[in-house]
């Protein structure tokens, strides 16, 4: 079965495989996936997005992300969701972003959306939508059972990473990467690696909410003596960082749903030390694969710990738990049972 899919993306976030956005680089992964088995991809995602399919782009902000410009950014969405669906015939609509119900297709397509985000995140409406045909699902089973009870809830898919890795020795430095805002907690990471005297090579992109520029300024700047920021990096050279670096860190805040960069550390053969926020410790096996710990003192002695963790048993376990491959043949599944708009059947995987 020949599929047709519109993919639908959060507004104000580029979709590529080198973003710091969990469900952009997701997005990015299946959209290759279906156009390299030779299904038809349509993206609908901001200017500067990199697809392998068609790419419908919607302007994207230049200046500060305000709410009025947040509002113009749905309204460009919806619009280019409502031009796609009338030009042109998809069997599913998948949709990525946090506000995805403020531009819903009209009825008539089934509509996936993954909640790529903590379900107190999303307002309690989207466990309860009245279109028919619509489907939400988790990406791991902790997002899964902190959901509401809903009867648009599918089982969950979880996240996966290509598991491709260079052949690059080992270094002394500690490895941070992701969005560079509050929740994610890099300042702890800084000064753990500080309290350690490891160097940290911080990685990724600041984007235009005033809340994360004031935190950048803040509390990472001051920080980075004996550390670097590189900013946003192509894939190539995160493996490569990832590769060469003693542990990655990971002291989110939030309660994580998944954790790519964790995944792709471990199919590096690279340990990670995290707090156990959310679903991290589904992927983090403590003292086997990195290391739980619970503040920026623990995280500074587990930093000088890590050399007790065997490379081997983390690329073993990403192999196991966490491949693309997987992943993608997951979603394309539960795109051909969409796709058959049998409601009956779809809520009998529901159970």
């Amino acid at each position: 079965m020949r599929l047709s899919v519109l993919s639908v993306a959060y507004p104000l976030a580029p979709v590529a495989p080198d973003t710091a956005g969990g469900a952009e680089q997701v997005l990015a992964l299946l959209d290759g996936a279906l156009a390299a088995a030779g299904h038809r991809s349509v993206v609908v995602a901001c200017e500067g997005s990199s697809t392998a399919g068609t790419l419908l782009p919607v302007p994207r902000p230049r200046g500060e992300i305000t709410p009025a410009v947040q509002a113009a950014a749905r309204r460009h969405t919806r619009e280019a969701i409502v031009h796609a669906l009338s030009a042109s015939r998809f069997d599913l609509v998948h949709m990525h972003g946090i506000d995805f119900h403020e531009y819903l297709p009209p009825p008539g397509v089934p509509v996936l959306v993954t909640l790529h985000l903590p379900p107190s995140w999303y307002p309690e409406q989207v466990f309860h939508l009245e279109r028919q045909d619509t489907w939400v699902h988790c990406v791991s089973a902790t997002q899964q059972a902190s959901c509401p009870i809903s009867g648009i809830l599918l089982p969950y898919i979880a996240n996966g990473v290509p598991l491709d890795a260079p052949p690059v020795s080992k270094r002394k430095f500690a490895m941070a990467l992701g969005r560079i805002c509050p929740e994610k907690g890099f300042h702890i990471a800084l000064d753990a690696a500080s309290r350690a005297g490891i160097g940290v090579v911080l990685a990724g992109e600041v984007f235009r909410y005033p809340a994360h520029e004031c935190y950048f300024a803040r509390e990472i700047l001051p920080r980075l003596r004996g550390h670097r920021f590189l900013g946003r990096v192509p894939p190539w050279r995160k493996r490569r960082l990832l590769t060469a670096a003693r542990c990655l860190l990971v002291p989110s805040l939030a309660p994580e749903t998944s954790s790519l960069v964790a995944m792709e550390a471990l199919a590096c053969g690279t340990p990670v030390v995290a707090f156990p926020s959310g679903a991290l410790p589904e992927v983090v096996e403590h003292g086997r694969t990195g290391f739980l710990v619970n503040d920026e003192r623990e995280m500074a002695e587990a930093i000088l710990a890590v050399d007790t963790i065997d490379p081997a048993e983390c690329r073993r376990a990403a192999r196991l738990r966490f491949s693309a491959a997987r992943m993608v043949d997951e979603y394309l599944e539960r795109y051909r049972l969409l796709a058959r708009r049998s409601a009956g059947e779809v809520a009998r995987h529901a159970t």
